[in-house]
């Protein structure tokens, strides 16, 4: 028993790869995006998805929108999947950013480093877990989470009952699902991970 899960990734923006968009950059999906996630509404159709939920940013809600239109559904904010709250590091050049040892231990030690002013990891992944045993707790069919890189990359650890400071061994491209099955309660298991048209 439990409820299936599909964790999607956000479209490509303009800033990917280059900028820590964080919460602080308000992009929009770019026509890569757009098209990106078109082709994976069309790869949904017919798999009986029942409801989509998506992070606030305007570039999860402009990707949440694509999917709805392409599934007929109406899509829900839910702010426990929100981006990661960076704090300071928010909205700079990830150039900036490579070599700073506060970065550095940031991305070697997720368990247990801070972000300048924002939240941990852990907490982060926290929220999005909490959002996921609700939806399990509310049985039915399939749900679309859509959220962010880090943020389904520490829910999936969370489930593989993998440490936090190994989440960067696994990708997670740009307008992808991951499926799980939430059975609530953080228990669960991974099906599939980072599927791409």
């Amino acid at each position: 028993m439990g409820v299936l899960i599909g964790l999607v990734r956000h479209g490509s923006h303009d800033d990917l790869g280059t900028w820590l968009s964080g919460r602080t950059r308000d992009v929009a999906l770019n026509a890569a995006g757009r098209d990106e996630t078109a082709t994976l509404a069309r790869r949904l159709a017919g798999r009986g998805v029942t409801a989509i939920t998506t992070s606030p940013r305007r570039r999860t809600v402009e990707t949440a929108d694509i999917l709805g239109a392409g599934l007929n559904l109406t899509p829900v904010l839910a702010p426990d999947l929100d981006e990661i709250d960076f704090g300071g590091w928010s909205g700079q050049r990830f150039a900036d950013l490579d070599g700073e040892p506060d970065w550095d231990r940031w991305n070697a030690a997720r368990a247990t480093a801070p972000t300048p002013g924002g939240e941990t990891m852990a907490a982060a992944v926290a929220r999005a877990m909490h959002h996921i045993d609700h939806l399990a707790g509310q049985g039915g069919g399939p749900v679309l989470c859509v959220s962010h890189c880090d943020v389904i990359r520490g829910v999936v650890a969370q489930v593989l009952g993998l440490p936090l400071d190994n989440l960067l061994r696994f990708e997670i491209a740009p307008a992808s699902v991951s499926w799980l099955m939430a059975h609530g309660q953080g228990a669960g298991h991974v099906l599939t991970l980072n599927g791409t048209a």
